[in-house]
């Protein structure tokens, strides 16, 4: 596969391969819902950019494709979701303790101490309440397994929703201390989270020059460039501009990105892009061993998945934070995520199968996937069309309730809610 082949027009062509970017840079909330039969939130939680879709006033969507709550999961077209602390799988609670405001985005502090947004527009967080580097270390970077690489190995990434830059910046360090040149590309809608985190202090002091020069680079010029790695951002609807990586698969059955790691917002905030087409289109970008990887253990997603071909597994429930009461997922053993690649994974400690009480939520209404087929879709119409689905599927008996699944799996909605209990 060559990026630069991809045949569109010149902006298009380096978007498709960030080596070839005229910039130079430097150095490389919990989603709450319910999957109910309703078509309710799923149990997904997750906050991160916008990776393609509206800003805020229009249709809802915001973020590169919607927003999401945690620096990471944004949504991707007309109507952004926010990561919500969903009850069968939704990630711990967002970050806290408002520091500073700007505009809908409020400045935070996560219990790692690193910092956080919290958008208004959305009601979500951008990060757990872990905080945004725990988050990115245990959800994204970890089970990436970048001891795989050989040093000077490329390494090609796709982020989906790339928010405040936080993911991206462990990435850079992680690549630069294994030697890898890395090749990014981030989808995401709005550009104002990465501005409001490179101007607080709190956000670079964990940095060194180099790292700080890439993400500068990134808000300025949408590109950087260091010795062998490289990377571009592709701002817009996350539908639309993801048909750049697309034109520089050339056609060929099997994809070239190792990584793609999916930050969106919640999916019933932002179900565009967590559709069974969008989701569909990233898993053909995937290289034979590759990995999508996300906070999000949804079962419509993890069904779309499926759909897609991809193996899955489910990523270990993080722990609360310190003086914190467990979420509710947690106090189940829920997942902290999902893990799913076009091969099997082998048995790792960094994540495990399926429980037979997951693979029997997929079954049920909560696994009644999003769907968007010509990829334009609001959110209003996508939520509906699953909720009409989700009717017709439980008349035909092909699915049982979401509630018929918690009742045979002991999950009581009052312990759920007071997070001591349930799913």
């Amino acid at each position: 596969m060559t990026w630069p082949a991809c045949g569109a027009d010149a902006d298009d062509a380096d978007a498709c391969a960030p080596d070839a970017c005229g910039a130079e840079g430097g150095g490389g909330g919990g989603r709450e819902a319910d999957a109910t039969e309703t078509g309710s939130a799923d149990p997904c939680g997750g906050a991160g950019g916008a990776a393609g879709g509206t800003a805020p006033g229009e249709g809802g969507a915001a973020r590169s494709a919607g927003t999401d709550g945690h620096a990471g999961r944004r949504a991707t077209s007309a109507a952004a979701t926010n990561r919500g602390a969903t009850d069968a799988g939704a990630s711990d609670a967002k970050a806290t303790s408002s520091e500073a405001t700007a505009g809908d985005l409020a400045i935070r502090r996560g219990g790692d101490g690193s910092l956080s947004l919290w958008s208004a527009a959305f009601g979500e967080g951008f990060h757990s309440a872990r905080g945004a580097l725990r988050e990115g270390r245990e959800t994204f970077l970890h089970p990436s397994e970048l001891g795989r690489f050989q040093r000077g190995q490329p390494l090609r990434v796709l982020e989906v929703c790339a928010g405040t830059g936080s993911n991206l910046a462990l990435l850079l360090e992680a690549c630069a201390d294994r030697g890898l040149a890395l090749q990014w590309w981030g989808l995401e809608l709005d550009p104002r989270p990465l501005a409001l985190a490179l101007a607080q202090p709190a956000f670079r002091d964990p940095w060194p020059p180099r790292t700080l020069a890439c993400l500068e680079s990134l808000q300025h010029h949408g590109r950087w460039r260091q010795a062998s790695s490289a990377g571009r951002m592709l701002w817009g609807d996350a539908r639309q501009r993801l048909e750049a990586l697309e034109a520089g698969c050339g056609g060929e059955p099997g994809g070239a990105i190792d990584l793609i790691w999916h930050d969106a917002f919640s999916p019933q905030r932002c179900p565009q892009l967590w559709s069974c087409e969008f989701l569909a289109r990233l898993a053909r970008l995937l290289a034979p061993q590759g990995r999508w990887i996300s906070y999000c253990s949804a079962a419509a997603v993890r069904q779309a998945l499926r759909l897609a071909h991809l193996h899955l597994a489910a990523l270990p429930a993080p722990s609360a934070p310190t003086g914190q009461l467990p979420h509710r997922r947690q106090a189940h053993h829920w997942s902290g995520g999902t893990v799913a690649s076009p091969r099997p994974l082998a048995p790792s400690t960094l994540w495990r199968p399926l429980t037979a009480m997951e693979w029997d939520h997929l079954a049920s209404g909560a696994g009644e996937p999003y769907r968007d087929p010509a990829g334009t879709a609001s959110a209003a119409a996508i939520l509906a069309r699953r909720h009409q689905a989700q009717a017709a599927a439980q008349a035909r008996g092909e699915r049982s309730s979401s509630s018929a699944w918690r009742r045979r799996w002991g999950l009581e909605r009052g312990s759920e809610a007071s997070g001591t209990g349930g799913g």
